[in-house]
């Protein structure tokens, strides 16, 4: 089917999070009894503000591709309206700002101001088979990125592993392919250790660095070395008093990331062939297995985005927004 008007639709949320879906002739200037309730929102809000310009997070307003004031509404595809619907409603399931779950609803970096970013992941290969592509855009923009590996990926060869100086040598290939500069958290492979000390060093880290953005490992996730990294990042970045933009992005879901619902796609299609080659640089690590596995993901988000490929990430709840970067 095409566009329909039928479709048209506002979404409203009452303060427990459960949607009411009304059709446009709900709505009108003057609201009277016979309008369903509207959980104490100030129907003023409905008047002063475009939609994607501003939100009214704490009653979970979400009023999707259109303006107040009785202008005309986008049509939408059925397609579209299921990816915009998927994508809100697994966000409010996860206390997400609606307005972030609705897609672009904030401008997206074009080079108007230089980052620094850190992508921060448990091993080498961790952040390029992650967000390479989004890596690489950023750089392309000017942005300065940090990999930060939480250990050297250094693995007995008797299982299947590689030395310190290999995994090293191998992530320096891959920062170069993406314009990127590696750094250490000095743990072990497969023994992270989470304790006040660690928490303090790792924290050190990013302060020293003083990022403005920061993309790391999604928490539920099989491998402890990945779960550390997010909790550690999670702990600086609440230490730092919030000051970053914090996302979490998703590696070989189903085998490492589980239950994750993503908030913001970036379209990877021009940069995948970088990603790639940066992937490729772990050669010790399998990458024709990996790479695999990952490109799926990459290839499943972007269906559900609407680009062919694309990387996805969850914004932290009370964090700062710094937009994500753009494919020109």
């Amino acid at each position: 089917m095409g566009g329909f008007e039928a479709f048209n639709y506002r979404v409203f949320t009452d303060v427990t999070g459960y949607p009411y879906n009304w059709p446009q002739s709900a709505f009108r200037s003057d609201f009277t009894a016979r309008d369903p309730p509207l959980s104490n929102v100030d129907a003023s809000v409905f008047k002063q503000f475009p939609v994607t310009e501003r939100v009214r997070d704490q009653r979970r307003l979400i009023l999707l591709n259109s303006r107040i004031g009785g202008e005309k509404m986008h049509s939408f595809t059925r397609r579209e309206a299921l990816i915009h619907g998927g994508r809100i409603g697994a966000a409010l399931a996860v206390g997400f700002p609606a307005a972030e779950a609705a897609g672009k609803t904030r401008p997206e970096q074009h080079g108007a101001g230089k980052l620094k970013v850190i992508v921060a992941g448990g091993h080498p290969g961790d952040p390029e088979y992650g967000c390479g592509g989004t890596i690489a855009l950023y750089t392309d923009l000017g942005n300065e990125v940090i990999l930060l590996y939480l250990n050297n990926g250094e693995w007995p060869a008797e299982k299947g592993g590689a030395p310190a100086s290999v995994r090293m040598a191998e992530a320096s290939k891959a920062c170069r392919i993406l314009t990127a500069r590696p750094a250490y958290a000095g743990q072990l492979n497969g023994r992270a250790v989470l304790d006040s000390v660690h928490f303090d060093e790792y924290r050190k880290i990013l302060e020293a660095e003083r990022p403005d953005v920061v993309l790391t490992q999604w928490p539920i996730d099989n491998h402890r070395d990945h779960r550390a990294t997010s909790a550690l990042t999670y702990d600086a970045w609440l230490q730092m008093g919030r000051r970053f933009a914090l996302y979490y992005y998703e590696v070989t879901n189903g085998e490492d990331t589980l239950q994750f619902s993503p908030t913001h796609y970036v379209d990877i299609t021009k940069t995948e062939p970088r990603k790639r080659a940066a992937c490729y640089a772990h050669a010790s690590a399998t990458p024709d297995r990996f790479y695999e596995l990952q490109d799926h993901v990459a290839k499943f988000r972007g269906i559900e985005s609407g680009y062919k490929r694309a990387e996805a990430f969850i914004l932290q709840v009370q964090s700062s927004y710094q937009a994500l970067p753009a494919a020109s």
